[in-house]
């Protein structure tokens, strides 16, 4: 994957998808080959070094029984207020922060309890907008949301993944139609890869899954 390069990953469930970008964090180690960022080894890498430049965004985010303004800073605990105030509005999330009765210094409940989904999720996604890491991991973070949340939220992820290295896992092809390359797998193996209209032309596993996306009497 080439620096600055948007790239989609699909495949059914078992496919090994959330393995590969785990291999990146290093969630897993690989036990055969390797995996280098800029040309080096991850194992090499402090965990800390290595989690500098790397963010993930997750379909279940996790916040912990503390004030917003904190959630937010988790991976960048000397960011300013302002900064804070600036990744939220990037996560468009600042708004209903601002409702609430004591903005950022409101106290959410363990995992987020007292948030819906949505407001969970643009919180995840201000912490990353704050920690600017050189390389995002987007595994299924909107597939869990309704249709109205998804859209504030892909524009959000449109904004976060510019100027950075981004690996999506998409179970929605819409959510990366527009990528630099989209890779298909099945069953740990990469069955095809290439742009959007290349896999349409080519007529395999991606042109067939596409058709079952997006079926005329769903576009009514």
């Amino acid at each position: 994957i080439r620096s600055g390069e948007t790239i989609g990953i699909i495949g059914g469930t078992g496919s090994s998808k959330s393995s590969l970008v785990q291999l990146i964090s290093r969630l897993y180690d690989a036990t055969e080959g390797t995996v280098r960022v800029g040309g080096r080894d991850v194992r090499e890498y402090t965990l800390e070094s290595l989690m500098d430049q790397v963010s993930m965004v997750f379909q279940r985010v996790y916040l912990f029984h503390d004030t917003i303004e904190n959630n937010i800073k988790f991976g960048c605990p000397d960011a300013t207020h302002a900064q804070v105030v600036e990744a939220a509005k990037k996560a468009c999330c600042h708004d209903f922060i601002s409702a609430l009765p004591e903005g950022y210094e409101t106290v959410i409940g363990e995992g987020g309890a007292t948030l819906s989904g949505g407001e969970k999720q643009r919180i995840s996604i201000a912490r990353v907008f704050l920690k600017d890491p050189a390389i995002l991991i987007l595994d299924e973070a909107t597939s869990a949301l309704d249709n109205e949340t998804e859209m504030h939220i892909q524009q959000a992820l449109t904004e976060l993944s510019r100027g950075r290295t981004c690996i999506i896992v998409a179970h929605r092809l819409s959510t990366i139609k527009n990528a630099d390359e989209i890779a298909v797998l099945a069953h740990g193996e990469i069955l095809e890869k290439g742009t959007h209209q290349a896999l349409m032309e080519r007529g395999g596993a991606y042109a067939a899954l596409y058709a079952y996306q997006f079926r005329p009497e769903d576009l009514v």
